[in-house]
């Protein structure tokens, strides 16, 4: 797409992570070309001091996100991520994640926690929507009934952490709204999606007794047991509430929050789905199954593209059906 715009859709080039846990699922179900070795995270849109993802189309193309934002402001993010514009920060950060060992128990803080403690940073709040799970692939939410903050403590020391910890089943669709302070852990055999603020706060309380280069890594006890809240007892995952159906086009709310709002919007064959970027907030679609038309660009499974939220109109049409994401902040 050759673009002198200023405002378009954007595509990027990710930013990649090896951790630990990682695999190769995006390059053998998702048929992405990656580097050697194992890849756990791939940082689609992202604009964080621990990577940006690059522009790969029109006027800002090779332009890392953070330039792109510095550059556009409240017409690229929206006016109701003033607060984002303050702190001259993007408010959100999107990932692929390949869960193929199964990551560390965790937490993330709230705002005020993180500001406390960590400096200029942010909490983090997040959502997943699993693009593919393994038969027996569960993810770890919220605590079992009768968990106190000292159970909690003397289990980590003991090492029966995880007598303590509620899991859940997943498929591929399923969402999962991770508020800050849940305790979470992405078991193995999933690549999932994940929709978060722009924060890489993470709290470790066990790492299943991993060493990496024969080291074990860094856990953050006091800290999450800080954060933690053992009022999530035994959480089931919330089902996906009817918005709107009408010619071809059904949207279905996944999660909703005060940082965003991620929508599954399903286009039957033939569907268009008509939408206004109105200059209040951005919007972040991706491209779960299928194939779509959105304003020039083809994108299909699984991509993701920025509209910013000065572009106006535009149309996003499904000549053989998809599944989307839709993002943005209310």
């Amino acid at each position: 797409m050759n673009d002198d715009r200023a405002i378009y859709p954007l595509l990027f080039e990710p930013v990649l992570k090896d951790y630990i846990w990682g695999g190769r699922n995006l390059a053998e179900r998702l048929g992405r070309a990656l580097p050697p070795g194992r890849v756990a995270e791939s940082w689609e849109i992202a604009a964080h001091e621990d990577g940006s993802s690059v522009v790969r189309n029109g006027r800002f193309a090779g332009q890392p996100l953070t330039t792109v934002h510095a550059a556009l402001g409240l017409a690229l993010i929206g006016t109701n991520n003033a607060w984002a514009q303050e702190r001259g920060k993007f408010p959100l950060l999107v990932k692929l994640l390949d869960a193929h060992d199964k990551l560390s128990v965790q937490v993330h803080p709230d705002d005020a926690y993180a500001l406390a403690h960590e400096g200029n940073e942010l909490g983090k709040t997040e959502m997943w929507v699993v693009v593919y799970a393994e038969p027996d692939a569960r993810v770890i939410l919220g605590v079992r009934a009768g968990t106190t903050a000292d159970d909690f403590r003397r289990a980590i020391a003991a090492g029966t952490l995880e007598r303590h910890l509620h899991s859940v089943a997943i498929r591929a669709g399923d969402a999962v709204c991770v508020p800050s302070g849940s305790v979470h852990a992405i078991l193995s055999g999933a690549l999932i999606a994940e929709i978060q603020q722009n924060s890489n706060t993470t709290y470790r309380v066990y790492d299943w007794n991993r060493t990496s280069n024969g080291r074990g890594r860094e856990l953050h006890i006091d800290k999450a047991l800080d954060v933690i809240n053992f009022a999530q007892v035994e959480p089931a995952l919330s089902s996906p509430q009817l918005i709107d159906e009408h010619d071809g086009v059904r949207r279905l709310l996944l999660c909703r929050n005060r940082y965003f709002t991620t929508e599954r919007v399903e286009l039957a064959p033939g569907a268009i789905y008509n939408g206004a970027c109105d200059g209040r907030t951005l919007e972040i679609w991706g491209i779960i199954t299928g194939e779509v038309a959105l304003e020039g660009l083809t994108l299909a499974a699984v991509q993701f593209a920025l509209l910013p939220a000065a572009l106006g109109p535009f149309r996003v049409a499904a000549a053989g059906g998809a599944v989307c994401l839709r993002s943005y902040v209310e």
